[in-house]
This record gives C-alpha cells, sequence and structure tokens, in this order.
C-alpha cells in the first residue's frame, strides 16, 4: 500500500516515514503543502496522512483541491488543534478521519490501516481467498494453514493483489504501488516477482496472468465435468 505524508517538521516526517515502511507501506514525503498536492495529484496513493498547518498551503486547502479534482483518496489529518469545531471544519472538508497532535504512533499506524481497508472495500482485518489467507497486521502469510515465508516485496505484491482479488491490476499499478514508480518500463521486475511468489504459493495457483492486460488473484474455477 502506498502513503503520502504531508508534514513540514522533519522530526515527525523521519518518524512517520520510518514506522510506515518498517509496517510495509510505501511511503513518499512532503514538507509543504504545494509539494504534497503535487504529489497527491500524481501518485495513487491509499492514504494521505495531511498536516493542517503547512507552509506554501495549508492542509485543508490542500484538501479542498483534491476534493474538487474528485480525488477519493482517504486522508488523515493531523492537527495541534483539539476544539470540537476545528475537527468538524476537517470533516466537512472531506477528512476520512481526524487526529490530535501529540498522538501514539500505534494509534497513526493502526488508523492508516483501517482506510486502508476502507480504500478497498473491506473492514476485515484479514484477506482470505480460497486456502490462502493473508493477515496485514502481522503480515503473515497462509496457505492451507501452512506458513508461507516471502520477503517483503513479495509481501507487498500479494497483499496488493489480495486487497483487489477479482480486479485485474496492470503491471503500471503494481510498479506504482509497491516499488515507488521507480521502475524501468522495459525491466520484467513484476514478471519475476511474480514468479516467484506463485512458486511460493504452491499448486493450484490464484495468480492469473491476463495477457497485455496484467494479473489478477482470485480461485481458479472448477472444471466442468466432461
Amino acid at each position: 500500500m502506498r502513503v503520502l505524508v504531508v508534514e513540514d517538521s522533519s522530526r515527525l516526517q523521519r518518524t512517520l516515514g520510518a514506522a510506515l515502511r518498517k509496517s510495509g507501506y510505501v511511503v513518499d514525503v512532503a514538507g509543504d503543502g504545494t509539494e504534497g498536492l503535487w504529489l497527491a495529484e500524481s501518485h495513487p496513493y491509499d492514504v494521505i496522512v495531511l498536516d493542517v498547518m503547512l507552509p506554501g498551503r495549508d492542509g485543508l486547502s490542500v484538501l479542498a483541491e483534491l476534493r474538487r479534482q474528485r480525488k477519493q483518496v482517504h486522508v488523515l489529518l493531523l492537527t495541534a488543534r483539539d476544539t470540537i469545531a476545528d475537527r468538524v471544519q476537517g470533516l466537512q472538508a472531506g477528512a476520512d478521519d481526524y487526529l490530535v497532535k501529540p498522538f501514539a504512533l500505534d494509534e497513526l499506524l493502526a488508523r492508516v490501516q483501517a482506510l486502508c481497508r476502507r480504500a478497498y472495500g473491506t473492514k476485515q482485518p484479514r484477506l482470505k481467498i480460497a486456502d490462502l489467507e493473508v493477515d496485514p497486521q502481522a503480515r503473515r502469510v497462509q496457505r492451507g494453514g501452512r506458513a508461507v515465508e516471502l520477503t517483503a516485496r513479495e509481501y507487498l505484491l500479494l497483499e496488493y493483489l489480495a486487497r483487489r482479488q477479482g480486479e485485474v491490476v496492470s503491471r503500471s499499478e503494481i510498479e506504482e504501488h509497491i516499488y515507488d514508480g521507480q521502475v524501468d518500463p522495459m525491466s520484467n521486475v513484476v514478471d519475476s516477482a511474480v514468479c516467484g511468489l506463485r512458486k511460493k504459493l504452491g499448486p493450484s495457483p490464484l495468480i492469473h496472468t491476463r495477457r497485455g492486460l496484467g494479473y489478477v488473484l482470485e480461485e481458479a474455477p472448477a472444471l466442468a465435468p466432461s
């Protein structure tokens, strides 16, 4: 999952970026509202963590512009203001959640995870398809009750496909969400990652290729009796 953090405090930028990356997110960081808006317009983020008080352009202005453009990305506002009026203003501007500084890092991570679930239309903490189970909180994968050991990149790929199960996901979408968009267009890095992931998940493939389109994670339909 890809997250944008827009925060002018360099210390908080480093803290949030490190914590989110450790939790398995691909993270971009901006230090002012102008840069944050440009990144938000340029990349398909799952969640934006947006400070209200920013240089260049304040957070509420950034949020209002994203909603004017009909961007559906989920936004978590950060603010030092703790009045009901401030919270109402943020929510009415289009925020999905609101967190007052200072806050516990674990709470922010939990709220980001909840917004990611909402972004993909599920309230379930675990993702299941056939005999495959993905636990995003613990970053554990099981197939048929057996633990599957994955690299960090393989896990990110599987979680992204699992959150979009049944949908065809293009190579460019995968690159944007788990490789920071820094992949050579001629590279076969995505195909290689999918191939390795298939091998680790074992027989009875769940990841299927749609030639010219991308990949889809779904249970193979049962064969009709001959």
